[in-house]
């Protein structure tokens, strides 16, 4: 399945607010201090950090559930478009 076609059954799933688990892509990246920042690229401005790539992925975890129940309760989209593009090198 192509990534657009699993944003949007996410999507979907989100906006009836369904209790199942939803798949999204993050980003990890350790800083120049050490720490791992995590993205949730789908949800605008859904980052967290931990001291290890593990303790961030779960503290994103934990920010994406915030940020979808956040944009849900203002009427905001909860999600936005992610594609992937072919680039040549």
């Amino acid at each position: 399945m192509h990534a657009v076609q699993k944003n949007d059954r996410a999507r979907a799933q989100l906006r009836r607010g369904a209790e199942t688990s939803v798949t999204f892509t993050i980003t990890l990246v350790q800083d120049e201090d050490g720490m791992f920042i995590a993205e949730c690229l789908a949800i605008p401005g859904c980052v967290s950090q931990g001291t290890t790539a593990d303790e961030a992925a779960q503290n994103i975890r934990d920010a994406i559930r915030e940020c979808v129940a956040v944009r849900r309760e203002k009427g905001l989209p909860l999600t936005i478009e992610v594609r992937q593009l072919e680039v040549p090198a």
